[in-house]
This record gives C-alpha cells, sequence and structure tokens, in this order.
C-alpha cells in the first residue's frame, strides 16, 4: 500500500495541471465552511482541478470566480420537463449562467441526476429535449463552450456477466439512450455515468475486486481481456453498451464514484480502510492515465464522491459519510489528492477499538434477522435502546435492530464464539458498529 502512495506522489507532480480529477461538493450539512473557504482549499492545497454541485447556488459560483478550477451546476429532476420550452431554457440559463461565466470557469450543465433510476416517466421522457432547448439556451447566450448532459446511475444496462456483451436496457436502448448519444455526439459533450461497486449487489461475493485488492479476476473469453477490479468493467462495459448503438466515439465522464467509511451494522462494508483502497486506487488509475482494457491509454474525466461527509443528508446512516475531507480541512484518510501530504495514507477517524462484536452476516434472511431478534430480548438484555426513543432506535431497520441485540446478547455471555452463533447467521468483527449516541458495549 505504502508504495503505491508513493507513486502517486510522483505521478501528481508530474500530471497536478491537468490530472482530470475533480470532486463532487454536496452542501447537506450544517457544519462546513463557507463557499470562498472551500473554494480557496480546493485551488491551494489539492490537486482537484475541477467541482461538481448539485444546483447552481449563486454564492458558491461567486465563490469559485477567477479560481481556474471547472465547476458543473446541476438542474433539479422536477425541473427537467419545464426545460424543454426554449424560452424557459434561456430564461435559466440568463439566471443561473450567465451572470457568473466566465468569471466562474462553467463548464457542465448536469440536467437531473440519474433520471432513469426515478422511474419517473415525466422526467425520463423529457430529458433529451431539455438536454436539447438548454444547448440551444446556451449557443443563443454565446456560451457554446459551456457543454449540457446528465448523469446516470448503473441500473441502465442488462444483467450480463463480461464486459463485451453489455448492453443498455431492452426497452430503453433505442427509446432512450440512442437519442442521448446521438446528442452528446452532436455536441462533443460526454456521456456522464456514476460506477459505484459499492453498490454491487454482488459485493459480498466481490469485495476483493471491487477494491482492486488480489482476486482470481474475470476473463472476457471475446475479447480476450482479463478485468482485476470492478471499476474497469464497469467502464468497458458502457463503452460496449454505447459502441453496440454505433457511439463508441463518445467520450465518456464518470460524474460520481467513491466509497462510504461509516454506516451501521446493516453496511459492514462501510469503513475507511474499504474507503482507502478504493478510493486510492481510482485516484492512482485516473492520475496515470492508464485506461481500461477495452480503452487503454485515456484518462477519464472524474468527479469522486465526495469531499465532505453530509450530517444532514436523509437516508439511512451510510448517506452521510462519503467524505474525504474534514469540516476543518484536514484530511479524513490520505489517497493523494491533497498536495504535499504523506505518501502513507494517515486515517483520522477512529480505527478500529481492537474489541469484538457480534453483528449478522450479510447474507442473513429478514426472517432470520427477527427470529435473532426475538431470541436475544427475550434472555433478558436490555433492548431498550432499539425501542421507539431510545439511541439505537434509528436507524428503523430489522437488520440494525437485531444487531445490536445480537451483540448484547454476545456480552452478556461472555463473548464465546458459540455466542456469535446464531445458527450460523452471526459473525465476529473488530469494526466498531456504533454510530452517533448509539454505542456498541
Amino acid at each position: 500500500m505504502t508504495a503505491m502512495f508513493l507513486l502517486i506522489g510522483i505521478l501528481l507532480r508530474l500530471f497536478t495541471a491537468t490530472t482530470g480529477l475533480g470532486v463532487n461538493y454536496g452542501m447537506t450539512a450544517d457544519n462546513l465552511p463557507a463557499p470562498s473557504v472551500v473554494a480557496n482549499f480546493l485551488k491551494t492545497q489539492t490537486i482537484f482541478d475541477s467541482v461538481k454541485l448539485f444546483d447552481a447556488n449563486p454564492d458558491v459560483l461567486r465563490a469559485f470566480a477567477n479560481t481556474g478550477i471547472s465547476v458543473s451546476v446541476t438542474i433539479g429532476n422536477g425541473d427537467i420537463p419545464g426545460l424543454t420550452n426554449t424560452v424557459t431554457a434561456r430564461r435559466w440559463v440568463e439566471q443561473h449562467i450567465s451572470p457568473f461565466h466566465p468569471q466562474t470557469k462553467i463548464k457542465y450543465v448536469c440536467v437531473g441526476t440519474e433520471v432513469l433510476f426515478s422511474k419517473n416517466n415525466d422526467w425520463i421522457s423529457n430529458l433529451v429535449p431539455a438536454m436539447r432547448s438548454l444547448h440551444y439556451a446556451l449557443v443563443k447566450a454565446g456560451l457554446q463552450d459551456i457543454k449540457v448532459t446528465s448523469a446516470h446511475a448503473l441500473n441502465i444496462f442488462r444483467r450480463e456477466t463480461i464486459p463485451s456483451l453489455m448492453r443498455f436496457m431492452v426497452g430503453y436502448d433505442l427509446s432512450f439512450f440512442a437519442p442521448i448519444l446521438q446528442f452528446h455526439q452532436r455536441t462533443k459533450s460526454p456521456f456522464m455515468v456514476n460506477p459505484y461497486p459499492y453498490f454491487s449487489p454482488d459485493l459480498p461475493k466481490k469485495l476483493n475486486y471491487a477494491l482492486f485488492k488480489p482476486n482470481r479476476g474475470v476473463y472476457d473469453k471475446y475479447t480476450r481481456k482479463t478485468y482485476t477490479n470492478m471499476f474497469d468493467e464497469i467502464l468497458d462495459s458502457t463503452y460496449s453498451a454505447m459502441k453496440a448503438l454505433g457511439y463508441g466515439n463518445v467520450e465518456i465522464a464518470i460524474g460520481e464514484t467513491g466509497w462510504p467509511t461509516h454506516g451501521d451494522a446493516s453496511t459492514p462494508f462501510a469503513t475507511i480502510e474499504n474507503a482507502i483502497s478504493y478510493n486510492g486506487h481510482v485516484v492512482k488509475e485516473i492520475v496515470s492515465g492508464k485506461g481500461t482494457p477495452l480503452m487503454p491509454n485515456r484518462r477519464f474525466e472524474t468527479y469522486m464522491f465526495a469531499l465532505f461527509n453530509e450530517n444532514q443528508k436523509p437516508g439511512p446512516l451510510v448517506e452521510k459519510y462519503w467524505g474525504m475531507i474534514n469540516p476543518d480541512l484536514t484530511p479524513i484518510y490520505n489517497v493523494g489528492v491533497l498536495r504535499n501530504e504523506q505518501s502513507t495514507p494517515t486515517p483520522t477517524t477512529p480505527a478500529p477499538s481492537g474489541k469484538n462484536f457480534c453483528v449478522p452476516k450479510v447474507g442473513a434472511s429478514n426472517a432470520q434477522l427477527q427470529s435473532n431478534l426475538d431470541y436475544a430480548c427475550g434472555q433478558g438484555i436490555d433492548c431498550r435502546p432499539i425501542q421507539p426513543g431510545g439511541a439505537c432506535y434509528e436507524p428503523n431497520t430489522l437488520r440494525s435492530h437485531a444487531a445490536f441485540a445480537m451483540n448484547s446478547y454476545y456480552r452478556t455471555k461472555g463473548q464465546s464464539i458459540f455466542s456469535c452463533d446464531f445458527a450460523g447467521t452471526g459473525q465476529i468483527t473488530t469494526h466498531e458498529p456504533s454510530y452517533g449516541n448509539c454505542r456498541y458495549l
């Protein structure tokens, strides 16, 4: 691992001016520094040459003026249908882009986020028309250097096993993706995807493959290429699907990718060690420009997810912990994105406590989890913390409540290996599952 980060340091000195590496700057938090402070930090202390916003916040756009950092803005999914109207699109550009560019170097207008994933037909059917209207509006405003795109989740493919056979979903390949790719080809804008190996349904079986660690790999017999990590496989799958529709010459950009550092008992792979491995290797791969087996020597414009943790983000606990930088602008961990940082990663969040904890195995069913919960609480342990109002009630999921109860039972029974068996559905871990005010004893 140390050798890898030494290599990153060398590569950064060679490629810092044009790393192609950006970061997603989300602001759903109540503890973040002012945008002007963030802009100066990114300019002077990091190798990020671009940021992607999840809105078009005017205060943030003003903060990045004259920094030389490229900025991408995002239009909310709900605004897509209205922007099919060219008058509305021109008004949007006049209000959100023209007052700031070129002092703020706006590079992309991202129309919506993972629209197909929403399953909202009104957004899906109007995405391409809205992209066309906004492109027209930008050209009419003399801003043709700003490109229009949209980031896509990876639910866009058929379920195939090797990259060369990957195709877009039936029913959306010709009606949705072909027009989008035709737009990108015509406007010379990139097709943007959000590859997240962390969300792969195969993650429990392919963790090392996802983390760039030693593994058996995946052999594609049709191209005779061997894949040693899931990141490359996803990119080449995207390329194969695009090429099958006749658009293999359209550039691919990575709108989001990253790995969470913390979660609860239901997210055992969200650890700082895994985040260091995944993000460190992605940074190395992007900065080096080595490309993929089907796209060698190619540097993909990439936006890491994310700059900060977002403590006000709704949803599961893990959604709050994707950040790489603390609010005080110190690194949560080091993977080569800071100038003059140490070559060896230095985690600044709590390391494993040295204690053992009992949590459910990933494959445990809901029926098994309920049985474990009922059994443990029926043995006299204190289950009040997972009752409504208790410190461990949220997240209100069966897996989280079962994990707390199983660990409490494990503790009261002397922490023997047998007291964490739970009919083969429990496992002992050294990773601290405590979170917020919920403390696992």
